[in-house]
Formats: C-alpha cells, structure tokens, sequence
C-alpha cells in the first residue's frame, strides 16, 4: 500500500487527536512524549483545532502525516520552528534558528516499511524550503532509554550533539539532543 506524506490540513484536527491519543496508548509513549493520554483526552476539541491549523500553514510549524490510501493517518512528524534568540521547552537559549522535531509516530504495523524515512524526508525538505532566515540545522530530542527511536534517528542521518537535557518532571531522567545540519549542496 502506498501512503502519501502531505502536510495536515486546518480542518482535519479530528484525525490530528485521534493519532495523538493512538501514539500515547503506544507501549514507548513513556518515554516518547511528555503527555499522557489522560491529558491529551482531557484537551477540549478548540485545543485540537489550535493545533492543527497552526500545523497545516505558516512558518512556526508544520505537520507531516501518512495517509494510506483508505484515509486513515499511519504516522506522523511535527517540525517546530525555534527562533534565535528565544529559550527553548526546556528553558534553554535558542542561539540560531532552528527546526525542532517532535510527535515522531509511526503505528506498530507501519515500521520497518520505511514510512519514517519518508516522513523525515517531508519534514527536512519543508525545514531547508524556509528562508529569512533559513535554518542551519533540525533537532529533536529522545529519551536516554528509548534506545529504538536513538537508532532511527541515527539511520536516518541525525547525530547526537552530546547536549543532554533532564526531563520536565523527572529530573533523573535525561533527554539526549540530536542534530541534523543543513545541508551545503540544498539536498536532504
């Protein structure tokens, strides 16, 4: 079967929920979100309506889903556009403008089959598409004990940047920062 990898759009925020609450069932969800689904069941419909407009246009973020050819969304990743000069999630200076990679889900029958790869490829082609200023480089963060997602990441062309960061709300637990530079030649 043959997905297509499309940028939500503002309307569809019923699908954005339904994948969100699918990926914080998921098994890794402890250590792959800071949200639990109680919280997200708990967010009104205007909550999930902010957020897919605010992904489907724009310049501050953008998500990317897989859509299977019977419409139903089989993974998903959200790039976040973190300026210069601000703080981060985790209350970290921003020194450039940068792309931040989060809600990376793939569902259980979906991987292995490449759809994150071409998820990723999505995401990292709209992020180097942005200009004024472009951005030099994409990050995400994963847990220290999600070792299946760290190997993805790796995969795909990430390299940890060494940047360890303690989880909100679990300090003994630590986040590890990987980076995916820009490109010189414009290519992915």
């Amino acid at each position: 079967m043959q997905h297509v990898i499309r940028p939500v759009r503002a309307d569809e925020w019923e699908k954005v929920k339904e994948l969100r609450l699918a990926a914080l069932v998921d098994p890794a969800a402890p250590v792959a979100f800071l949200e639990t689904s109680a919280q997200a069941e708990a967010r009104a419909d205007e909550f999930w309506q902010d957020r897919a407009r605010g992904a489907s246009h724009g310049r501050q973020a953008r998500q990317f889903v897989a859509e299977a050819p019977g419409g139903e969304w089989d993974g998903s990743v959200t790039v976040l556009v973190e300026e210069g000069g601000t703080s981060d999630f985790f209350e970290q200076a921003i020194e450039q403008t940068q792309g931040h990679v989060v809600g990376v889900f793939v569902r259980a029958e979906q991987r292995g089959t490449g759809l994150i790869d071409r998820l990723f490829a999505a995401a990292l082609d709209w992020a180097w598409s942005l200009e004024e200023p472009a951005l030099e480089r994409v990050r995400l963060f994963v847990h220290e004990d999600n070792a299946r997602a760290g190997a993805v990441y790796r995969r795909f062309g990430f390299k940890p940047s060494g940047q360890v960061v303690a989880m909100p709300g679990d300090p003994a637990a630590k986040d590890l920062e990987y980076v995916f530079p820009r490109p010189s030649d414009g290519t992915r």
